[in-house]
């Protein structure tokens, strides 16, 4: 990429800066699809092995999946009265930045654009790569070499897609949503069908055995937060969205108790198929379910969750590469981060240098060390800002 392919973070009209803005090209579906489309990604094909293991009991499962909605719900609310307010892409980011002032911003996106997101795109792309490997290492663990190359070459395509075009990588995203809901749909109903055959055996004293402890819990609500992640990925793309007064809260009261009420339904029926020790044992969980229940078609349920998988990153990278170019554009990052390119208006030097980061925190992450080392960057960056007066003028 030359200097004339990009536009700089400050044009001079009349004499005076303005700062560049993207286009406008995101609607009421785009919108949901960004957010739920997100949301629904690796989690609920990985997770639920991992907030059974450490809450102890189905019930105690289920309320952990159920808390998390309701922490995201009550999260996006908030983003929602923020972002129609504070009409600017950024998120938390350029939030703090309008009320709390640039040290404390520039702190929070240091940590959000050198951790976070890499961290999160890392995971997923994880996740992608042993799910569309499973089929092909049915009787023996994938190599960890191959796993990382497929998850490096997901990165790397996902950084390419949005760097065309906006408008392609937000179809994408759309199919990618539908592909998802239609997936769960199935997992639903077969645990439909195993409900009403009486397969209820795991819901007998579902409470029995829940670990009470802070550590047990907690470590359950990060895995569990970890499948709610992206409720709030439309506030960093505010200024991209049409009409962001209306189309933000309807956006999110739309995606994310509809992703809160899968989520629970997809769990029942993973708990209808498998008994408890079956479900903690297994290391691709929608893939144990495709073939108890689907028998010689489970691997369908692989390519569905490598496909979610995907869809997942594409939305993050969609957001993340949007956080690197605000606070780039604010002056928080070097300037070069907050060019678009001439023609496409894609950010692209933004999405290059997270596409690199999210490579190296690939290389020594394995999984679940990721999504624990997520959740608790993440966790930290919400309290410090929750810590901070919000009675400041804007």
């Amino acid at each position: 990429m030359t200097g004339e392919d990009t536009f700089p973070a400050v044009e001079v009209l009349d004499g005076k800066p303005q700062k560049l803005s993207l286009k406008r090209e995101v609607g009421l579906v785009g919108a949901v699809s960004l957010v739920a489309g997100t949301m629904i990604g690796s989690g609920i094909f990985m997770s639920p092995q991992f907030v059974l293991v450490n809450i102890g009991s189905p019930g105690g499962s289920l309320v952990v999946w159920a808390a998390c909605g309701l922490l995201a719900m009550l999260g996006s609310l908030c983003y929602a009265e923020l972002g129609t307010v504070i009409r600017e892409s950024g998120g938390e980011y350029i939030y703090i930045l309008r009320t709390s002032g640039p040290v404390l911003a520039f702190i929070l996106i240091f940590s959000s654009v050198i951790f976070v997101r890499p961290a999160s795109v890392a995971g997923i792309s994880l996740s992608f790569a042993e799910y569309a490997l499973a089929p092909f290492y049915q009787d023996c663990p994938c190599p960890q070499l191959v796993v990382k190359s497929v998850a490096a070459a997901g990165i790397v395509v996902t950084a390419i897609v949005n760097c065309l075009n906006v408008r392609f990588a937000m179809s994408m995203q759309v199919f990618f949503m539908v592909a998802k809901v239609l997936a769960l749909s199935v997992i639903i109903i077969g645990g439909v069908m195993l409900l009403v055959r009486g397969e209820t055996g795991s819901f007998e004293d579902s409470f029995n055995g829940t670990n009470l402890g802070i550590n047990p819990i907690g470590i359950a609500f990060y895995q569990g937060l970890w499948s709610y992640d992206g409720w709030n990925n439309l506030n960093y793309v505010t200024e991209e969205l049409k009409r962001p007064e209306v189309n933000l809260p309807r956006a999110v009261m739309i995606a994310i108790p509809m992703v809160t009420m899968l989520y629970l339904l997809v769990n029942v029926s993973y708990l209808a198929a498998m008994t408890p020790r079956e479900l903690m044992l297994s290391s691709a969980v929608a893939v144990t379910w495709g073939n108890k229940v689907l028998g010689s078609w489970g691997w369908v349920m692989s390519i569905a969750a490598a496909l979610s998988a995907f869809g997942s990153l594409n939305g993050t990278f969609f957001s993340g590469g949007r956080v690197c170019f605000v606070a780039a554009r604010e002056g928080h990052m070097p300037d070069i981060l907050a060019m678009a390119h001439v023609n496409r208006l894609t950010p692209s030097p933004a999405l290059i240098f997270t596409t690199a980061i999210s490579l190296l925190v690939l290389i020594p992450g394995d999984f679940q060390s990721i999504v624990n080392f997520f959740s608790l960057v993440l966790l930290y960056n919400h309290s410090v800002w929750a810590s901070l007066p919000q009675d400041q003028e804007t």
